[in-house]
């Protein structure tokens, strides 16, 4: 009889153990599905994400070319090979954004999808998507570029005078340590800045 009742007291444990095991999977794939709503809702940040760091390098080398188009450029010559440079970047940037886009929302899942289901618990996520899906949430993260722009173009405006002199000074001080001519008086960061406006447009 004793074996009989450890045989059913067996049979209850894995009994309780396979639905515990099956109460825990669904959660996990509760869990999945609500953290697949959040990226999907993420979306558009992650695309801006993408975009950035794919316009970065044009970035880069839109300064570089202003530097060098005024001290080894011919200045009749220089409008001319800016707009050739403003075409390339631009073709770069045509190209690579798409891709890194395309290649963002894709890693997304499988990067940013465990550390949701880590540190977020369900009734969390809930709350979470609650929140990114009221109309007043979408219309703010809507406003995110427009927002940064807004504010770059007063950070510029408001800091200029104060950080073009530093600038100068970092520039004469590179250009002397490399052995290099000294660029015209604000040469580079006033080449800079139009080449970096264009590459954003």
């Amino acid at each position: 009889m004793s074996d009989l009742g450890d045989q059913m007291k067996n049979v209850w444990v894995l009994a309780l153990l396979a639905l515990v095991g099956s109460a825990h999977a669904e959660s996990n794939a509760v869990k999945k599905e609500l953290v697949a709503k959040v990226l999907l809702l993420q979306q558009p940040a992650i695309e801006q994400a993408a975009r950035a760091l794919a316009e970065r390098p044009a970035m880069l080398v839109m300064q570089q070319a202003g530097q060098a188009l005024q001290t080894r450029v011919a200045p009749d010559k220089r409008e001319a090979m800016g707009k050739e440079i403003q075409a390339d970047v631009k073709k770069y940037v045509d190209e690579a954004v798409p891709l890194v886009r395309e290649q963002a929302v894709k890693l997304a899942p499988a990067a940013i999808g465990p550390l949701l289901e880590e540190r977020f618990t369900e009734d969390e996520l809930k709350q979470l998507i609650g929140i990114m899906e009221s109309p007043v949430s979408r219309k703010f993260a809507q406003m995110g570029g427009e927002m940064q722009k807004a504010l770059v173009e007063k950070l510029v405006a408001q800091t200029k005078s104060e950080i073009e002199p530093k600038l100068k000074t970092l520039e004469r001080s590179v250009a002397k340590r490399l052995g290099l001519p000294l660029l015209p008086a604000g040469a580079a960061s006033g080449a800079a800045l139009p080449a970096a406006k264009a590459a954003s447009k």
